[in-house]
């Protein structure tokens, strides 16, 4: 089963673990901007820091063990993805984000 995930950079996956927020290291695979960004710093990028993501999740879900994905640039929407990993792949569909790989329909 592919575990990569491809989603806009505004959009995060966040995991919540026994212990607290877990948010997802991504890896940019373009970047149409001519000069370097730190793509962790929430706050530089949309006004926004770790914490107040996590409270925003954990007011949501009341703190339910799971994935979730936060839309950090538009109109900051969280959601509820389920336990497994292929939820998120899934809610990113539900999104309009992204396709069904043809060669998993085979």
């Amino acid at each position: 089963m592919d575990t990569n995930i491809y989603h806009p950079d505004y959009y995060r996956v966040i995991e919540r673990v026994p212990n607290g927020w877990h948010f997802k290291q991504g890896k940019l695979f373009h970047k149409n901007l001519p000069i370097s960004i730190d793509f962790n710093d929430f706050e530089l990028l949309y006004g926004i820091t770790k914490q107040q993501v996590a409270l925003a999740l954990f007011r949501l879900n009341n703190g339910k063990a799971g994935y979730y994905l936060a839309d950090l640039r538009r109109s900051k929407k969280y959601y509820y993805c389920g336990d497994k990993l292929e939820d998120v792949k899934q809610k990113l569909l539900e999104l309009g984000i992204g396709r069904v790989d043809p060669r998993s329909a085979v």
